[in-house]
């Protein structure tokens, strides 16, 4: 049977509770939109970084298409609980104050193996983090999304993975450059796209302070991780980096990663 993608208006509408509505998840759900929101521009990236490959170009606007609806979805249900934000008004902030490099035609990454390694990553964290919002939230409608989005952030993982293995049997990347690439794109979460996403959606009427707006976002979004939550990320990670997805090391790697989230999540709360 093919495969029927949801819908906006499909989402259980009459079930919106506003007592069950989270404001901190609202905050978190407002600067995720304008991220997903600029699907069709990271597909831009990737068409030029591969440029001669139109199977992989195709998939990745199909993808895009995806990811612009996740930040439709997002952007229409925190209008629905907060009607004083505007969504399309914080969209042109965010694009305004914060930049995608698009005109390039190599991966920073080093090679096109490479930014699929990087790929994987990035859907290793969405998936993770809407699958902890789904979990943690008590709000229908919210609830449903955030399912939704974190199987679409799965499959788009699964996809890039297939062509990651496409791509290795031509550019032979070792596990230790894959492992260094994961690292490398996990610890880019920390740069300006996702404090300035919050800024622009929550902030916008106070100077942007890089610090104080990642610290605000941090202690936020990093609270409602599980240690399941991180076992499962820990082991796409490890996939992606061409290292068994189980074992002690993945147990033990687990295990930082949460200790490492959890102190993040309690400096930042501090500092903020």
């Amino acid at each position: 049977m093919a495969y029927t993608h949801w819908t906006i208006e499909g989402l259980p509408w009459d079930k919106l509770d506003l007592s069950k509505v989270d404001p901190d998840k609202v905050k978190l759900a407002k600067a995720a939109a304008l991220v997903e929101y600029n699907g069709h521009i990271y597909a831009d990236y990737l068409c030029n970084v591969f440029r001669d490959d139109p199977e992989f170009c195709r998939i990745a606007r199909d993808w895009a298409v995806e990811e612009v609806q996740h930040g439709e979805a997002l952007g229409t249900w925190a209008a629905r609980v907060d009607p004083t934000w505007d969504f399309q008004a914080a969209v042109q902030r965010f694009r305004d104050g914060y930049k995608i490099e698009t005109g390039v035609e190599t991966s920073k990454r080093g090679s096109r193996a490479g930014e699929l390694v990087s790929r994987c990553i990035v859907e290793t964290g969405t998936s993770s983090y809407y699958t902890a919002l789904a979990d943690d939230t008590e709000e229908p409608v919210f609830k449903q999304l955030c399912r939704h989005i974190a199987a679409d952030e799965l499959r788009h993982y699964k996809l890039f993975y297939d062509h990651l293995k496409r791509y290795l049997e031509q550019e032979k990347l070792n596990r230790f450059q894959r492992l260094w690439i994961s690292l490398s794109r996990i610890n880019e979460t920390e740069d300006d796209e996702l404090s300035y996403a919050f800024y622009a959606a929550n902030y916008w009427t106070r100077p942007y302070q890089r610090e104080e707006n990642n610290n605000e976002y941090t202690k936020l979004a990093y609270s409602y991780y599980q240690p399941e939550h991180l076992d499962r990320m820990v082991a796409m990670v490890f996939k992606a980096s061409g290292l068994k997805p189980q074992g002690w090391l993945h147990d033990m790697a687990s295990k930082f990663a949460y200790s490492r989230m959890r102190k993040k999540a309690n400096d930042a709360a501090m500092a903020a």
